[in-house]
């Protein structure tokens, strides 16, 4: 089955709203980021951005990722990557799309395994922007390894009983509720012990000890947006109707958020590095130095060839693990099957949104450096794309793995000469001797 990357016009059209959308509405708030870190100016940003996501809604792009029926646009993974290429060019635009990390994958967890209740109460206001949600998994100590998570839950008559440390629980400070990947049923097999429950932020023993600073925000203070908390979860009391789905189904509705959360975060990264790549490309025609312009020396021709081939490989992968995603769904099997596609697009596109924005920052020389252009920013955000989500070490182990199933061991090479010479002349004897006579 050929792959094919291609949408209808109508679809197009919307592409070409969005690009335009982004350009023009969203990203100059970028410029005014530190106006909207106070209260008064959170509501400012609030005031400004509410008539744009209207006009999302008006477009039919609000949400996208869900199914009609849940007010989405039903679209595939190939489109929506697309969109995510677009989106991925500001911080913002997410969010005024109805689609920011992690209330987007958060509502489709519910979506695809809450129940009526859950969806009702927890994810219809998720996506009417009315409550903010974090996922809450990552612990100090598990690293890049799940079944090490100890945060515990016990079933204690109609309620779970929860307690355990997380942190980097992505906007834990600013929200509502709280997915929490808990130990539910620690005699299982290791990938069945855990599952997935919802627990309201203001319940009594959830303390949010502190919002975490990181390279890419190194001045986040506790309680502004897009802050990784660290939670301590003491004796934290919920209804035992907050489980999603079933017990111990925790790592299957983890694949099933986590998968089409790569192919957006790759497809964001393309977002980014775009922008990178036109600045490199403006400089290196605008910046005269010894003699003539950089665009006319071989070394920034060389970082403009490999970036522009990078970038591309980087798009082809990932829309083809889109496509293979879309085929898996409509075929009714299970997205693990397409692990090796998700794993690769992972440590790839990271790779590259690191080398084009490495590139732009060096052909800028100290005014790249500075705050002065956005690729300062830019640059330290993206040094996190190799770690969440699984560090890259672990995708490539997985990407290995699986390819190296398809092999098997061989005491002599398959392609060992002497050894396929002997077989072709036996192969071939009767051509060979009759060639001998006539000779």
């Amino acid at each position: 089955m050929a792959w094919d990357f291609s949408t209808e016009p109508e679809f197009e059209a919307k592409l070409d709203w969005m690009r335009g959308f982004v350009r023009e509405e969203i990203i100059p708030l970028e410029t005014l980021a530190e106006e909207w870190r106070s209260d008064e100016g959170r509501r400012t940003f609030a005031a400004i951005t509410a008539p744009l996501k209207q006009e999302v809604r008006n477009r039919g792009l609000w949400a996208a990722h869900l199914p009609p029926d849940m007010g989405g646009g039903g679209f595939g993974q190939v489109k929506l990557g697309l969109m995510h290429e677009i989106l991925g060019q500001c911080v913002y635009a997410p969010s005024i799309f109805g689609n920011n990390a992690p209330d987007s994958g958060n509502a489709e967890l519910i979506a695809v395994g809450g129940s009526d209740e859950q969806k009702r109460k927890w994810m219809e206001p998720l996506l009417a922007g009315e409550m903010r949600s974090c996922f809450s998994m990552t612990e100090p100590g598990a690293g890049a390894d799940p079944t090490l998570l100890t945060t515990s839950a016990v079933r204690d008559g109609g309620e779970w009983l929860i307690n355990g440390h997380k942190w980097f629980s992505s906007n834990a400070s600013i929200a509502d509720f709280l997915i929490v990947m808990c130990q539910t049923n620690p005699s299982n097999e290791p990938f069945r012990r855990y599952s997935m429950i919802i627990v309201p932020t203001d319940t009594p023993g959830v303390n949010i000890l502190r919002d975490v600073p990181t390279m890419g925000e190194p001045d986040h203070r506790t309680g502004e947006p897009g802050g990784h908390a660290e939670i301590l979860y003491q004796d934290v009391r919920v209804p035992y109707e907050n489980l999603i789905g079933g017990e111990g189904d925790g790592f299957l509705l983890a694949q099933r958020r986590l998968g089409p959360g790569r192919i957006h975060h790759a497809m964001r990264w393309l977002g980014q590095s775009a922008r990178a790549f036109d600045m490199l490309c403006e400089r290196a025609l605008s910046r005269y130095t010894h003699g003539s312009i950089l665009a006319d020396k071989q070394m920034i021709q060389d970082w403009v060839a490999e970036s522009h081939a990078e970038m591309q490989a980087a798009r082809l992968l990932t829309l083809q693990a889109a496509w293979k995603m879309d085929q898996l769904h409509d075929a009714g099997r299970h997205p693990s099957e397409a692990r090796v596609e998700i794993g690769v697009i992972k440590f790839w596109g990271a790779k590259v949104l690191y080398n084009v924005i490495d590139r732009a920052i060096q052909i800028h020389g100290s005014l790249g450096y500075t705050t002065d252009l956005p690729l300062e920013s830019m640059y330290r955000a993206a040094r996190a794309a190799r770690i969440y989500d699984g560090p890259d070490e672990v995708h490539k182990v997985t990407v290995a793995r699986q390819i190296l199933k398809r092999y098997k061991a061989s005491e002599v090479p398959t392609e060992h000469v002497p050894t396929r010479r002997a077989a072709a002349l036996h192969k071939f004897a009767d051509y060979l001797d009759d060639a001998a006579v006539s000779n």
